[in-house]
């Protein structure tokens, strides 16, 4: 609760400064002057941008056990299913969050996610191809890679980073739209085809540029995860994984899902700057200088 009250008022406080930014650069007047009300467009486009957000969120567990096909593990059956239940278990409690709901997906590749909107009842989902191809000390640590996700609450955080830039998606998009439809069309009577065109073409652009943000901020967390994921299961446990996971090559979650499973694609260039992960190489190479 503390973390999203954090992120609200941040919000706000942007919002805010960014109003009176706009009035002391005489640009707010112009926009009212112009039948702009940009402190009414600003709260439209925090509802637009943090209601997507947050139903994207609520629905993120149903979402993914759907999409992945994950069973939920209700009574361990064999040894196996037992131990995955414990250790889940036990990393919670380390972790001080209430018991997620363990399960698995059939899949050849190693992979693993975790999701949630609350982090006392999330869900740590391991594909079928990480228990058979990696060990136990390997799979402790992806799992303990996961729990860190949930205890650092990194499912309300990236929701709340994306509310954030959706909402100054919306609104610049449309602020341009407005200016160039006024200023280059001459349109002086409501909204012309200027402005539906040019607030298009402003939004694909800024939410490309809003991707590489929200991006950027997911990288991050994988080092954290990474971390905690080391204090859980132990450093060589977590370094191995990640060789493990460099050697297997594992195909990419679903994009609604990727940001929060263990392993990302592979990137260069410009494609690093939209990968919700880091390069493995770098993951590993954090941990080895801790």
């Amino acid at each position: 609760m503390k973390r999203i009250l954090l992120f609200l008022i941040t919000n706000f406080a942007i919002l805010f400064v960014a109003s009176i930014t706009l009035r002391l650069l005489g640009i707010e007047p112009w926009l009212d002057a112009q039948g702009i009300n940009f402190a009414s467009l600003l709260v439209f486009g925090a509802l637009i941008g943090f209601g997507g957000a947050f139903v994207s969120l609520a629905m993120s567990k149903w979402m993914a056990k759907k999409m992945m096909g994950v069973k939920v593990i209700e009574q361990p059956r064999g040894e196996v299913e037992t131990w995955l239940v414990e250790t889940v278990r036990r990393q919670a409690q380390l972790a001080n969050i209430g018991m997620p709901e363990v399960g698995y997906f059939e899949s050849p590749d190693p992979n693993a996610f975790a999701t949630g909107a609350n982090r006392n009842k999330a869900l740590v989902a391991v594909s079928s191809g990480l228990v058979n191809r990696m060990s136990r000390e390997e799979v402790e640590a992806v799992l303990g890679h996961e729990i860190s996700h949930v205890a650092n609450g990194d499912m309300v955080t990236l929701t709340l980073i994306q509310g954030v830039v959706n909402t100054f998606v919306f609104v610049f998009s449309r602020v341009i739209g407005s200016v160039v439809d006024k200023v280059v069309f001459g349109n002086r009577d409501g909204h012309g085809p200027g402005f539906w065109i040019t607030t298009i073409v402003a939004q694909l652009v800024l939410s490309f540029l809003a991707t590489m943000v929200v991006m950027w901020f997911s990288r991050q967390r994988e080092f954290r995860a990474d971390s905690g994921g080391a204090r859980l299961a132990g450093r060589n446990s977590m370094i191995g994984a990640l060789e493990a996971l460099k050697r297997n090559h594992p195909h990419a979650l679903p994009d609604q899902m990727a940001a929060f499973g263990i392993a990302g694609g592979l990137g260069q260039g410009l494609r690093k700057l939209f990968m919700s992960h880091p390069p493995l190489d770098e993951r590993i190479a954090a941990l080895r200088s801790q």
